[in-house]
């Protein structure tokens, strides 16, 4: 758990500079899918799939 915590938190900094850089490729997408890939491995996957969730639901049907 402390790995992955770690190297959640190593990719969305690195994630944050690249964004705030305007520094988009090939490596950006790479590290966006890793940050993603780690972030489910953590505690915070539920409450995200949570919102996510309710912000669809509360999204009248077109």
């Amino acid at each position: 758990m402390a790995v992955t915590l770690s190297l959640v938190l190593l990719f969305g900094l690195v994630l944050f500079f690249l964004l705030r850089g305007k520094s988009l490729g090939y490596g950006s997408a790479f590290i966006a899918v890793m940050f993603g890939f780690f972030l489910a491995s953590t505690g915070a996957s539920r409450p995200i799939n949570e919102l996510t969730a309710a912000v669809i639901n509360a999204i009248p049907d077109l």
